[in-house]
């Protein structure tokens, strides 16, 4: 019997409205600022939200919301669609909060003409003064007994440009004794003479978030407005405009939003990393955006299987980056094409092998998807690349790969044994001589011989040669955020190029939409951002382990 999985919080909320009759089905929406690219954070909030309608049969909104020009742009306006299409999740509506700017003039003007907004000509330390603290209650400035003829002018000339930037604000009349800040004559209108990237100089002031948020989802008829807990104290503001309004009653619900360790994900941050040169830009596979992750060679579902395990929650915790990693090892061990590379390379000459002779032989593409494409053809010759790693001159106790006298499997081929080896002056092995059992070769074995060790090679004939670029975490720290200066818990091991490698021959033909298991090495795919005809550039998207010590 298969055991039903609890709903989460939401879903019960959902599943009471949809069954009391509250809605007749529910509308979401997903509503990022342009202001930059996405993150595994909001990964989870896409998967909430359009996971919900799915759920359920609803609909979800794109909702860019575009109410500050200054630092917004049409460039993360395409990278969140890409995104949000790449994670496999499709919106039933793209709309942006300036679609609404007119209406939204409109019902400030009308909290005017209720005599619950006025014009303040305060400056930013004034009005931040005259709100109080948490404990002693805040004071009118001299602008709140403004008449509501006044404030309806000046409104009308704030908008039409007649005022400099801060020199006057539109503020809600709510409550400067509540003990809530939010609720506090919160500021409704600033201005800003800025180009906006969509309605271009029509405009001079712009809402704020809280009076732009609520409004944009009752003009939608958002049933479940879902954000993260730090919108909780906003809550209350978010009811009280919708109710002076008289308008569509949306209703917001907080759930925990994504804290990784070894990460950072403030925007601030992220694009600081950015315009200093630590990243190759937003899509750098160390990054923790969706576009890096995509770019790293994470897939869709390995990022929803992750968000899907870590749940949705009411309290704030800190999950480890390592159930990330796992959750994309064990996507790609069912779907990763299986490939030999080798990163170190060191010469294996097979001495009793014919020269200038080869043979096909046959490797899997996948052992755990045998309907995933079958087998692919391993040409071999007398002239190998094996790993340098994978010789010892003097092995240790317990040491199943080449040493002098030691015999070993290559894989998908022949049983070989090590006669002797050359070195260089400087000591370094050069060339490893060994010879081969033409009994042993895999799938036909008669040999009758037994190894413990098997190594994996590419022919040196054919192999192609590449850059392959192993990723790790970008910090070494547990939690960088912490640190006075984020940026000196940077991992100086979070990339290392290795311009020489080899790789065997089908991989010339390998495919930007592809995965890879380099047998013994990792999960890698092609760069498609410098990959070039001739030359590939591969990316590690993840060890085969999870190589991160835990204390």
């Amino acid at each position: 019997m298969i055991e039903e999985k609890s709903l989460n919080f939401l879903e019960e909320i959902v599943e009471e409205d949809l069954k009391s009759g509250k809605y007749a089905s529910i509308h979401t929406r997903f509503p990022p600022e342009p202001n930059g690219y996405l993150h595994i954070g909001h990964a989870k909030s896409i998967c909430l939200n359009f996971g919900l309608a799915d759920k359920y049969g609803g609909k979800t909104n794109l909702r860019f919301d575009d109410t500050n020009p200054v630092t917004e742009d049409t460039e993360y306006v395409d990278s969140i669609q890409e995104d949000i299409a790449w994670l496999g999740f499709h919106w039933d509506n793209v709309f942006y909060a300036s679609d609404y700017f007119d209406q939204l003039y409109q019902f400030a003007v009308e909290l005017i003409r209720k005599g619950l907004a006025y014009v303040d000509d305060s400056t930013a330390e004034e009005i931040a003064a005259s709100k109080g603290t948490p404990t002693i209650p805040g004071t009118p400035t001299p602008y709140r007994s403004r008449t509501i003829e006044e404030n309806l002018k000046l409104f009308e000339e704030m908008k039409n440009g007649m005022y400099k930037d801060g020199e006057k604000v539109l503020r809600a009349k709510v409550d400067l004794a509540s003990p809530n800040m939010h609720m506090r004559d919160p500021i409704m209108y600033r201005i800003k003479h800025a180009h906006h990237h969509r309605t271009g100089d029509k405009w001079c002031i712009y809402p704020m978030y809280d009076f732009a948020h609520g409004q944009s989802d009752s003009i939608e008829k958002i049933t479940h407005s879902i954000c993260t807990l730090e919108f909780e104290v906003h809550r209350p503001l978010y009811d009280w405009f919708i109710a002076q309004l008289n308008i569509y009653p949306s209703h917001q619900y907080e759930f925990a939003r994504l804290n990784l360790n070894y990460t950072v994900m403030s925007k601030r941050k992220l694009l600081q990393l950015v315009n200093e040169k630590y990243v190759d830009g937003w899509d750098d596979p160390r990054m923790p955006t969706i576009s890096g992750l995509r770019r790293r060679g994470y897939t869709p579902a390995s990022i929803r299987n992750f968000a899907e395990r870590i749940g949705v929650q009411r309290r704030e915790n800190i999950i480890d980056v390592g159930l990330l990693e796992f959750c994309v090892r064990e996507d790609l061990n069912k779907t990763a094409l299986r490939r030999m590379a080798v990163l170190d390379p060191v010469k294996l000459v097979i001495t009793n092998y014919p020269e200038n002779s080869f043979e096909e032989l046959e490797g899997e593409n996948n052992p755990e998807a045998p309907d995933h494409g079958g087998f692919r053809k391993l040409p071999f010759g007398r002239e190998l690349w094996i790993e340098k790693e994978d010789f010892m001159e003097i092995p240790m106790k317990k040491w199943f790969r080449l040493a002098p006298g030691a015999m070993v499997r290559l894989k998908n081929a022949y049983i070989i044994k090590c006669e002797q080896f050359e070195k260089d002056a400087d000591g370094n092995i050069t060339e490893i001589h060994c010879t081969y059992i033409p009994e042993s070769r895999s799938g036909h074995d008669t040999s009758g011989i037994n190894v413990k060790g098997t190594i994996h090679w590419v022919s040196a004939a054919h192999a192609i040669k590449a850059e392959v670029r192993l990723y790790d975490r970008l910090f070494k720290l547990e939690n960088p955020a912490a640190e006075e200066d984020f940026k000196q818990s940077i991992n100086p091991g979070s990339l290392q190029i290795i311009t020489g490698a080899y790789l065997e021959p089908a991989l010339a033909e390998a495919n930007q939409d592809e995965s890879y298991q380099f047998i013994r090495k990792g999960y890698f795919c092609l760069d498609k951002k410098l990959s070039q005809p001739g030359k590939p550039i591969f990316n590690r998207t993840v060890t085969l382990k999870d190589n991160w010590k835990k204390d």
